[in-house]
């Protein structure tokens, strides 16, 4: 089997071909555009490539003819001697990670699916607009103290009109430079709208989404966030697994007889994460009453509600793992329900 480095660019892309024993068969520039057809001519080969914008749409191609497809994460090629010595080129990064793979049998990221790229994709345009949203928010807030002026709005659309309200009620007209944010922050939240409809509308149609919604403070954006990343439960040997690539596992930095738990690794999907702790502050405001939410009420009182949060946040990545995995509907006594094969459950 010949090994196919590429080093993906915009434009253009280097290719360097090596045969099984290492000797370079082929090293050239070739049209990004045109890797489909180059790699349509080889047969079955390896196919290595650094994650990047453009990699997975190629690994789906590369992976229709038949290759065995390896995207290699930005940060590991560095170990391998990518860049080693500040020397950089396009051209030597595709002989040195072909070079690698003739001697170790890399292991890639896993390549998410259309529907999980889509999906990740409307859920990164939403993460833009809330973005704006509350930096417009925030900076209208700047401008206002200023003027000894705060406002007490719970949504975009309040704190607009109590803004302008501010104005009128002292016979002023809205700064201009105040009023052209509050008509993008209206539009902004209008659009934000939209997108979460979107997203409730396929969360309720979605089987597995519509599970995972039954869990308290779990809502349509956090049950496609999380189909989106997890993609196929299948990869995951069980709950502890799936909850340290999210990163809601303790660290160590442990030496010789020391022994020393961290904070949270925050490694893997940040989105996810952060709506999975946002999932379990709704959860232990709004469902008091829940097993769950009396557990990490106990940790509360012991170390923090922080802590708590955090510690439910990571229950809820194990549970919700479970609910996919066993095909099963939130049952409060026990996280998930029992499945009913021999299936192991969590713990």
């Amino acid at each position: 089997m010949d090994h196919i480095a590429i080093d993906v660019g915009g434009r253009k892309s280097f290719v360097c071909v090596r045969s099984e024993g290492g000797e370079i068969l082929e090293s050239k520039s070739v049209e990004t555009d045109a890797l489909g057809r180059f790699l349509r001519k080889r047969e079955k080969s390896r196919v290595l490539m650094e994650t990047c914008a453009e990699s997975f749409s190629i690994a789906d191609e590369a992976l229709r003819l038949g290759h065995d497809v390896r995207v290699i994460p930005s940060a590991k090629v560095r170990v391998l001697g990518v860049g080693h010595h500040g020397i950089k080129t396009d051209r030597r990064d595709a002989e040195v990670l072909s070079e690698v793979s003739t001697r170790i049998n890399l292991k890639g990221v896993h390549i998410p699916s259309a529907q999980a790229r889509e999906l990740k994709a409307k859920l990164s345009a939403r993460d833009a607009l809330v973005g704006c949203k509350v930096a417009l928010i925030n900076n209208c807030r700047g401008i206002l103290r200023g003027q000894r002026i705060r406002i007490r709005a719970s949504t975009a659309k309040s704190f607009v009109k109590a803004v302008r309200s501010k104005f009128a009620g002292r016979g002023l007209a809205t700064p201009v430079e105040l009023d052209r944010s509050l008509t993008c922050i209206l539009a902004l939240a209008e659009q934000i709208r939209e997108a979460d409809l979107e997203l409730a509308e396929f969360s309720k149609s979605h089987e597995i989404c519509r599970r995972l919604r039954s869990v308290p403070g779990v809502g349509s954006v956090t049950s496609v966030a999380y189909l989106a990343t997890i993609d196929e439960v299948q990869r995951f040997e069980g709950a502890h697994a799936l909850e340290s690539y999210v990163g809601v596992v303790p660290g160590e930095d442990s030496s010789s007889d020391r022994v020393r738990r961290t904070a949270i690794t925050k490694a893997g999907p940040q989105r996810l994460r952060r709506l999975l702790v946002q999932a379990a502050w709704v959860a232990l405001l709004r469902r008091p009453s829940d097993p769950m939410v009396q557990w990490a009420r106990r940790i509360a009182i012991k170390r923090g509600k922080n802590v708590a949060v955090v510690a439910l946040a990571r229950k809820l990545a194990g549970i919700l793992f479970a609910m996919w995995r066993d095909g099963t509907d939130y049952d409060p006594c026990c996280g998930a329900a029992r499945p009913p094969t021999d299936t192991p459950t969590m713990n």
